[in-house]
């Protein structure tokens, strides 16, 4: 089937969370100042099997260029879960990056048509009964004569047919969680599988992935199995991708963010992190995770890798300073409701959860500034100059 085309006919195709276990809200990635492409069209490979379960493709950020990372079939970590796919958002000063996660019940995912049963809400393209799952076959792609668990329903799409591929800011998708989905959120899921992450890894290190190099179309656009690029479709379309001119080069050759960014001294992730640090959040859940540091640039291959290392060791840190705060904080709430407390008691806990939050901020910001200005590049110490002899009066004689 093909993504686009069939939204376009009667269709309508509807509707990097850290690995494991998780109570809490899906957690936040990185921010990115200006928007991925649009959704290219591709068709879905066929159903491997029996228990794999259609995840879209989407674009994602290495630090220098968004890429793609193509759709496939992957297999549920355990009977009844779903998959909610990630989506770009924007957070007022950056398009911020939700990581998709497995779980019970489909949360929500930006009103992002991803096609393939992701309308925007919910997933139609199959459920499970019985601890099988059982695949609609109007939106997805199964042999039948393999896969025998299979239905025909007919999915009506009640949104606007958009290739869009993020949330709010100027031309996204204008749709907000529902109860439900934020219900979702919050109930035990777990983040990407090994395959996924794997897909993940062989998509970053691609180059023709980037949509600086296939201008939102790319050459790989989703897979029969997840971790294997063997038997991928290329986009039959692509998206607009139109990333702001931060190179010396303004012929529009080579919009490549790492060359650019080389000749022009940007720092994005630096930039995105400053704003970010810059906006006060009550819990730890509301703050959207750090970038992972600029790579260092001081011209000596071996100092770079150092201070890499250094900020690699802070940024994880901080991590999982936030990671447990945010569950003890999350605890706290479930507690309350347990106890059914009082608006007084309530708010006693909301004023201590926002200052844990601002302490935290406010120690993370000084331990990045600390290490900033531990790596900046030591300035060459000014050569005294020399005294020059006096010249002596005109008629006066040398002693």
């Amino acid at each position: 089937m093909l993504f686009g085309l069939a939204m376009l006919a009667m269709l309508a195709l509807p509707g990097m969370a850290t690995s494991g276990a998780a109570n809490a809200q899906v957690s936040v990635g990185i921010s990115v100042g200006f928007a991925p492409p649009e959704l290219p069209v591709y068709e879905q490979p066929i159903c491997p099997g029996e228990g794999y379960i259609w995840t879209p493709g989407y674009w994602a950020w290495d630090g220098d260029d968004y890429y793609w990372v193509p759709g496939t079939w992957v297999e549920a970590p355990q009977p009844g879960y779903l998959w909610t796919p990630a989506y770009w958002g924007w957070g007022g000063s950056a398009f911020i990056f939700h990581e998709g996660y497995w779980g019970q019940q489909v949360g929500f995912y930006g009103g992002i048509n991803y096609g393939f049963g992701y309308s925007g809400r919910g997933y139609e393209g199959g459920r499970w009964d019985g601890g099988r799952f059982f695949y609609n076959r109007s939106v997805n792609n199964v042999n039948v004569t393999v896969i025998h668990n299979v239905y025909e329903t007919r999915v009506v799409n009640n949104y606007n047919v958009t290739r869009v591929s993020y949330n709010g800011g100027n031309g996204g998708i204008n749709g907000r969680a529902t109860a439900a989905e934020e219900a979702a959120a919050r109930e035990r899921h777990v983040g990407e599988v090994q395959g996924q992450r794997q897909q993940v890894e062989a998509a970053r290190a691609n180059r023709e992935l980037r949509a600086s190099a296939n201008h939102g179309k790319p050459p790989v656009a989703a897979t029969p199995r997840a971790g294997s690029f063997n038997g991928g479709v290329a986009a039959r379309e692509g998206g607009n991708y139109n990333p702001p001119n931060r190179g010396a080069n303004n012929n529009g050759a080579n919009n490549n963010g790492a060359n650019n960014a080389e000749h022009n001294n940007v720092r994005p992730n630096a930039e995105a992190n400053a704003a970010r640090n810059n906006t006060t959040f009550s819990h730890a859940k509301d703050i959207p995770a750090a970038n992972r540091p600029d790579r260092p640039n001081t011209g000596n291959a071996k100092t770079d890798q150092k201070y890499q290392q250094q900020q690699q060791k802070l940024y994880q840190q901080q991590q999982q300073d936030h990671q447990k705060m945010q569950q003890k904080q999350d605890q706290d709430h479930q507690r309350i409701e347990q106890q059914k407390s009082n608006d007084a008691r309530k708010q006693q806990v909301e004023q201590k959860h926002q200052q844990q939050t601002q302490q935290m901020e406010q120690k993370h910001t000084q331990q990045q500034q600390k290490m900033e200005q531990k790596q900046q590049p030591k300035q060459p110490k000014p050569q005294p100059q020399k005294s020059q002899p006096q010249p002596r009066p005109t008629g006066e004689k040398p002693h």
